[in-house]
């Protein structure tokens, strides 16, 4: 009988995903729009033409440009930033008994790649409802002779406060690992993003700013930690089979318990087309975001984050915060919106509520405050300046409701 009821009920989750997916793509406005022309598609079909589509020539290529692009000695290219992630804490010797310090207003992959090496995160407050970026204050408190290392993570492309988090971390000896998902173009007293630690970690996801589905970036300036990742990327492997298929090499040695988390080359040849059109990119996010705030200042029910940010943005996202009414209000004004076509998110529900992360037992008020008031609005490059001003005035109508 079940056998019989299986295609109905195939049917029906079908017909469920469809009526969701095209819910979704009537959006007027949507969120996130891919920077996609025809460069992406020779990029890949140069690729495929080559009939080498795994980890070689491209991604080495990739690898040489972005190390360019940040500043740093090496940049190594994985399959997602959470893998990039992973890899640097296991690199850092991070390992069980450690305990990581990390923001919980952020994607849970911040937080997920600490319990991979068998450590224990410890959630830091944000300075606050204008600035999300964890608090040096809270994270200089939270500090233990378990501590082993902090996560800073640049919301939404805005940075960090550098200094006061490297003068904490070295003084008790830390390790930083930036997580910079958000911060492709990035830079803080005029220095990129991901560069100010021991390793800088980016995401290359379908809606970052560069994107190629799934992708990632780990760079660093030490050299020690740049041979210990790429053995690990790559099974522990002394040799990659892009050598031995050429010729280059012939057998190989395993000197560690590796992972699989090599980045092929159809993706690599994604990102560099991508990479190429970062500037002018990031140029249309800053003047789009100008705008939001230029007609967002006034609305006295709202707080803009990040406003007056005196420093260089990859704009990656919309934030703004009621001031009132938590998340059941910021919800009603969210569907609102969903009605007039424009599509908003939430940047983020606070990783410390998760169920897997109740037991830690963290108290984070401001971070608790923004995650239950806060609605992204869109921003992409290929909006316009009259997009821009629809939003707006559907968000007043929806906050005068």
């Amino acid at each position: 009988m079940d056998s019989l009821l299986r295609p109905k009920r195939e049917l029906d989750l079908y017909v469920r995903v469809r009526s969701r997916y095209s819910f979704r793509m009537q959006y007027t406005v949507p969120l996130f729009d891919l920077n996609y022309d025809e460069a992406e598609v020779q990029a890949v079909l140069a690729v495929l033409r080559s009939k080498w589509i795994s980890m070689g020539p491209q991604t080495a290529a990739l690898e040489r440009a972005f190390a360019a692009h940040v500043g740093a000695k090496h940049a190594i290219a994985v399959t997602n930033c959470t893998a990039a992630l992973h890899l640097a804490l296991a690199a850092l010797g991070v390992g069980p008994g450690d305990e990581v310090i990390v923001p919980s207003l952020t994607f849970v992959a911040t937080v997920n790649c600490v319990g991979y090496v068998g450590a224990t995160p410890v959630f830091a407050d944000i300075c606050g409802a204008n600035d999300f970026s964890i608090d040096p204050n809270h994270v200089r408190r939270l500090i233990t002779p378990r501590t082993k290392a902090i996560i800073p993570m640049h919301y939404g492309g805005f940075p960090c406060d550098m200094d006061r988090l490297l003068t904490v971390a070295r003084e008790y000896g830390l390790a930083v690992v930036e997580d910079a998902a958000h911060a492709p173009a990035t830079r803080y007293k005029g220095k990129a993003a991901g560069t100010f630690g021991d390793v800088g970690c980016f995401s290359f996801y379908a809606n970052k700013n560069i994107a190629c589905g799934e992708g990632g970036m780990l760079v660093t300036n030490r050299d020690d930690l740049a041979e210990r990742v790429r053995l690990m990327r790559s099974h522990g492997m002394t040799t990659l089979s892009f050598d031995r298929a050429r010729g280059h090499a012939t057998d190989y040695d395993v000197v560690l318990r590796g992972f699989n988390f090599r980045m092929d080359d159809i993706r690599a040849a994604l990102v560099l087309a991508q990479l190429g059109k970062l500037e002018a990119d990031t140029a249309a996010r800053a003047r789009l975001r100008q705008l939001y705030v230029e007609q967002l200042r006034d609305i006295s029910e709202l707080i803009i984050p990040y406003a007056d940010c005196p420093h260089q943005s990859s704009h990656y996202i919309m934030p703004v915060v009621l001031k009132q009414g938590g998340a059941a209000r910021r919800n009603a004004i969210r569907h609102a919106l969903a009605q007039r076509g424009i599509q908003t998110s939430v940047h983020y529900p606070a990783v410390h509520q998760f169920s897997i992360y109740r037991s830690l037992n963290a108290q984070l008020p401001n971070t608790e405050f923004v995650s239950a008031h806060e609605i992204t609005l869109p921003l992409h490059s290929k909006m316009d300046e009259s997009t821009v001003s629809l939003v707006v005035k559907a968000l007043r109508e929806c906050l005068a409701r």
